[in-house]
């Protein structure tokens, strides 16, 4: 599903990520950081796919959002998690968007 985002200008974080073998609980993991963002004040909605490359764009109302996002506890467990178990390589990158559009039949 493509994420319902406000007018512009919001953030885009682009998280792309090289998995290693161990599963260990990472769905589990995932589905509740997704759980766990939407909570959080200023978050808009995401976007992920995975098949050789994984990656998710969470969009956010502003730069305070992502950098309370990053910080809750959970979250940066996960985090640690990721970089001991879960992923090989990944890269985060934060974006502004000034304009966005689209199509829907």
């Amino acid at each position: 599903m493509i994420a319902s985002t406000p007018q512009t200008p919001y953030y885009a974080v682009i998280f792309t990520s090289l998995r290693t073998e161990i599963e260990e609980k990472y769905q589990e993991t995932a589905a509740e950081m997704v759980r766990l963002a939407e909570l959080q004040p200023g978050y808009l909605g995401h976007e992920s796919a995975r098949e050789s490359i994984g990656i998710t764009v969470s969009y956010w109302k502003d730069l305070e959002s992502i950098k309370n996002w990053k910080k809750q506890s959970d979250h940066l467990l996960a985090q640690k998690k990721g970089r001991e178990k879960w992923y090989s390589a990944y890269k985060t990158r934060i974006c502004l968007v000034e304009r966005d559009y689209g199509f829907e039949l």
